[in-house]
């Protein structure tokens, strides 16, 4: 059993998730694309591509589709940082914080390439993976998103 803790940023909530409920929950979507995007508020290129994450799931709402934005900012910063960005930047998809003790260990989980730079993303159905260490424009999340199906 999973219990994920959320708090709430007016009307958008953010959570709490280990690795081992995250990869539980992809695991459970068999139908599903999940684009799982690692950001902080404090990375300036991660910031500026959460509204192509945003547009994406807007426009695919009715597909099997699900962006799921995991910051890594410090736990402690989620009520002075992170839920105030949430609600400023009025953040339609889902919004976690992981709750991981050691970055390398769960930078290794992820994906053996990632060097633990952001932003990174991570596309996954079924047992079908990518993984992209950089940012999106729209154009190249749409076109990765087409090829990834």
């Amino acid at each position: 059993m999973s219990f994920i803790f959320c708090l709430n940023a007016s009307g958008q909530e953010v959570g709490l998730v280990t690795l081992n409920q995250l990869y539980d929950r992809v695991d459970h979507g068999r139908d599903t694309i999940y684009v799982i995007n690692f950001w902080a508020t404090w990375c300036v290129p991660c910031v500026k591509e959460l509204q192509n994450f945003e547009r994406l799931s807007n426009v695919y709402k009715n597909k099997n589709l699900k962006v799921l934005l995991i910051s890594l900012d410090f736990k402690s910063k989620l009520n002075e940082s992170v839920l105030p960005f949430v609600k400023r930047n009025k953040m339609k998809n889902e919004v976690f914080m992981l709750n991981e003790p050691d970055p390398q260990i769960y930078i290794n989980r992820i994906d053996s390439s990632w060097s633990g730079a952001l932003p990174a993303t991570l596309m996954v159905k079924n047992k079908k993976r990518k993984f992209f260490e950089k940012g999106f424009t729209y154009s190249e999340l749409l076109n990765e998103y087409k090829n990834f199906k």
